[in-house]
């Protein structure tokens, strides 16, 4: 197959932008151009020439020698604008961001459609594991009975200090801040919001029902103390931030996001640090397990530079679970609600959000 010369515009050019920029002018087997980068901030220093930089999101939008779109930046409304605009335009898109992905997803399956351009975010959803793309070709046909894993690395990293350490919770956020692993305002990844939005975009590849992010229940890790942490590892468990999709029966699945023991003879046990890790179970492939980096500039860079590469071949997202329509309904696990939250107060204080796995 034939690739297109891809001329990109990019919108962002913080961290996970110069990580895409350095993976690709690393790349051997692949060139692409960008030839305009969009950012907001006028002042700042930038490590590359200034020609290559504008402020006005049109000057790629309407640009007719644009033909990729890369977005890569923080506010999910703007990125949102941004995308629709460029597919209406009738230019393929790349995104990484999750919240943007999420809350739009039907919409934006939909605009796909109409105006016959691509839309691909594996990055969004695994940071460097191509979850996304096996879901899509490898599973395809497959009777997929769960699947569930660590989709933060920020969670992870504050929970692996905590466990190797005997720190407390704000120690080990703070030295995440300072590696670069925690945002100043965290509240999107300790309180497990981040996980939820990617568990979201995962469901609607592993069984092509597209949920509102306000029907997935979660929990974080912004309660869990140091005397939990203790208590997992004097019974040789470690805690972490797992989201969950599976099927109840043949039609209906159910989906969380929680904080959970792991015994050591499990896969996530030894997933520390910033690393994800996924696992699926199914009926014929039985059980697989998936681990990369899932945080950092040049790990999420990688997977934009995959499907980079994937678009200059054409490939599109085909959502073949949507088309069979094998899983219909939803519902949501309020037993877990109730576990949490009606619990007597002396048990809360050892126990509070930990579920076992």
């Amino acid at each position: 197959m034939t690739r297109e010369k891809l001329r990109i515009g990019m919108f962002g050019y913080g961290c996970v932008g110069q990580g895409l920029h350095d993976v690709l002018n690393s790349s051997k087997g692949f060139k692409a151009d960008i030839v305009r980068i969009c950012v907001k901030d006028r002042t700042k220093k930038r490590r590359i020439p200034m020609e290559y930089f504008t402020y006005e999101k049109d000057d790629i939008l309407n640009d007719p020698s644009i033909n990729l779109v890369v977005e890569l930046i923080d506010d999910a409304d703007a990125a949102f604008d941004i995308v629709s605009t460029a597919m209406k335009n009738g230019k393929n898109v790349v995104t990484a961001n999750k919240v943007m992905v999420a809350k739009h997803f039907k919409e934006l399956v939909e605009m796909q459609e109409k105006y016959g351009v691509s839309l691909l975010y594996e990055a969004s959803a695994g940071a460097s594991i191509p979850i996304i793309r096996n879901l899509e070709e490898y599973y395809d046909n497959e009777l997929l009975y769960s699947l569930r894993g660590i989709l933060n690395g920020t969670t992870n990293y504050v929970l692996t200090l905590m466990h190797n350490q005997g720190i407390d919770y704000e120690i080990a956020l703070n030295e995440a801040r300072e590696k670069g692993f925690a945002e100043s305002d965290p509240a999107l990844d300790v309180e497990g919001w981040d996980a939820k939005y990617k568990l979201c975009i995962i469901t609607g590849h592993a069984y092509g029902l597209f949920l509102e992010p306000e029907e997935v229940f979660h929990y974080g890790i912004n309660h869990i103390s140091k005397f939990d942490i203790q208590y997992a590892k004097e019974k040789g468990l470690k805690i972490k931030l797992v989201p969950y999709v599976g099927k109840t029966n043949e039609n209906t699945i159910t989906s969380f996001v929680l904080p959970r023991f792991i015994s050591s003879d499990k896969y996530l046990y030894n997933v520390d640090n910033e690393y994800n890790g996924v696992i699926t179970e199914a009926a014929f492939a039985d059980k697989q397990f998936f681990s990369g980096k899932g945080a950092g500039g040049h790990a999420t860079g990688s997977a934009v530079l995959s499907d980079i590469s994937a678009n200059s071949y054409g490939y599109r997202y085909e959502y073949k679970k949507y088309q069979q329509g094998t899983v219909s309904n939803y519902t949501r696990d309020h037993k877990i609600e109730i576990y949490l939250r009606y619990r007597d107060e002396k048990e809360r204080e050892l126990f509070e959000g930990i579920i076992w796995i």
